[in-house]
């Protein structure tokens, strides 16, 4: 039997939780205990590399499978990869570490306790990108939100406990449907095997509520609009760390649910609400950057520009075109270091300052030079500029839409002349202009970690800006697969 690479990517996190659970949680421990976290992600991250380095990008098969009896008879503990899985799970163990390494200034109190939560919530997170059973995916999918509940709801701001609750709800609420159709399933195909499902497919006459069912949860995870307006609460409220895995990686698990799930289950609704997921998306591309326009609070205002950027992915993977779905998921992966290295900035002035609002600030060019240029690269990289990981993913959504339906490619492209006015608007705001308040003199530019953690999410994002070949080229066999098993159903409809 070969070595069960996916468990342990799993279970590592949780082995380190637990040692930290067992250590005292005092001041004495604080370094300790930060140490062992901060060395199981990044084993945990160089497991994942060697993952990606052993992977074989010629198939659209799921590799490193792990099938084992869990409830005999009913559900199977099976997990694997494929080209679009590996690169999630790659960004989910990039992404920990350096939360982790962010939390010196952060969290002041029960440090311990904030990175086991870190640590489970990862495990959660690359469960999410593993699973081939789906009973398995909702668990892993639904336990995510106990981690994060507690971060938000502890480590949180003045308003933690309703943004916890309201974040808990909302995306509890939208998941319950999703449980009952994968009861519905079991029912109606006899397993809750992916791998099996997608061979023996769905039955057309159940495919339309089924995919209503699985949008009810993903669409409030996305969050799409009109259910979106629990992440702008949970951002704002949230330590630095929390809405770093929030928005870089727990809002991803939905763009995945999507691709995986309601395009490989269900292709022939897909098909069908295909106009309702366009007009949604192109609401949210246009009528949340027209929000984050309007904000005085920076988080506030990355939280809303994150609806938009999600709402490019959503209107990208129901093109049903090869560009189109790869530029949602590279738009996923870009986003998910942009939005992370966002909140950073923020986090770094806050830290300091212990304002978030936009009026506190302007002229920092002048007092911290190191941290507004690496601030000005990810606001261009968030806009799309050309050389930035952000562009391609962009340039793809929009070239499958066109191919699509040019009228919602022409509105879509609205959203990047908006999403360029709130991000340069926001930049031009906190970083130029004249130093009216004095205590901003007194600042210090960006520590040593502070450095490298800005510093590691920069080059990849140049990096595939310039170089997006070693993204296309582990999930393009398997979209085109996918496509061509869609077109295949849609034929034999």
């Amino acid at each position: 039997m070969s070595f069960p690479i996916l468990s342990s990517l799993i279970i590592l996190p949780i082995i380190g939780s637990l040692f930290l659970f067992f250590t005292k949680d005092n001041e004495g421990n604080n370094l300790t205990a930060k140490y062992v976290a901060l060395f199981t992600t990044i084993v945990n991250f160089l497991i994942s590399i060697y993952l990606w380095i052993s992977f074989d990008q010629s198939t659209s098969n799921f590799q490193f499978i792990e099938d084992r009896t869990w409830i005999k008879g009913f559900i199977n503990y099976k997990v694997g990869v494929d080209g679009i899985s590996i690169l999630f799970i790659i960004l989910t163990t990039f992404i920990t570490p350096l939360c982790i390494i962010s939390v010196n200034n952060s969290v002041k109190n029960r440090l311990r306790d904030f990175l086991i939560a870190i640590l489970i919530m990862e495990s959660f997170m690359i469960g999410v990108f593993c699973a081939l059973d789906l009973v398995v995916f909702y668990l892993f999918f639904e336990a995510g939100l106990i981690p994060m509940f507690l971060i938000i709801g502890i480590w949180g701001g003045p308003k933690r406990v309703y943004s916890a609750f309201k974040f808990f709800l909302y995306t509890l609420l939208g998941s319950v449907l999703m449980l009952v159709a994968i009861i519905s399933i079991y029912w109606i195909s006899g397993t809750t095997d992916v791998v099996k499902l997608y061979d023996i497919g769905i039955d057309v006459k159940y495919q339309n509520l089924l995919w209503l069912a699985f949008f009810s949860s993903f669409a409030v995870k996305t969050p799409m609009w009109p259910v979106h307006t629990w992440l702008p609460d949970a951002h704002v409220e949230a330590p630095t760390a929390g809405s770093v895995l929030l928005a870089a990686i727990l809002l991803k698990m939905a763009g995945y649910g999507f691709i995986r799930f309601s395009l490989g289950l269900f292709p022939i609704a897909s098909e069908v609400f295909t106009p309702l997921i366009y007009t949604l998306s192109v609401i949210a591309i246009i009528f949340t950057s027209l929000i984050a326009l309007m904000q005085e609070d920076m988080k506030k205002l990355i939280a809303y520009s994150s609806v938009a950027h999600m709402g490019f992915v959503t209107l990208g993977i129901f093109t049903l075109q090869q560009q189109g779905i790869e530029g949602s998921i590279i738009q996923m992966i870009s986003h998910g270091l942009v939005s992370a290295a966002l909140f950073l900035t923020v986090g770094v002035v806050y830290d300091r300052m212990h304002s978030r609002l936009i009026s506190t600030y302007g002229g920092l060019v002048s007092v911290i030079p190191k941290y507004s240029i690496l601030f000005m690269l990810f606001a261009l990289a968030s806009l799309g500029l050309p050389g930035t990981s952000g562009f391609i993913g962009e340039f793809l959504i929009l070239m499958g839409a066109f191919k699509d339906n040019i009228l919602v490619a022409v509105l879509a492209s609205l959203g990047v002349i908006l999403g360029a006015a709130y991000i340069l608007w926001l930049y031009k705001r906190v970083v130029f202009g004249k130093l009216i308040n004095q205590d901003l003199k007194k600042i210090v530019d960006l520590n040593k970690s502070e450095y490298f953690i800005l510093s590691c999410l920069a080059i990849p994002i140049l990096f595939f800006g310039f170089y997006p070949d070693p993204l296309i080229n582990t999930i393009e066999v398997s979209v085109t697969d996918l496509i061509n098993m869609h077109n295949i159903n849609i034929a034999n409809k």
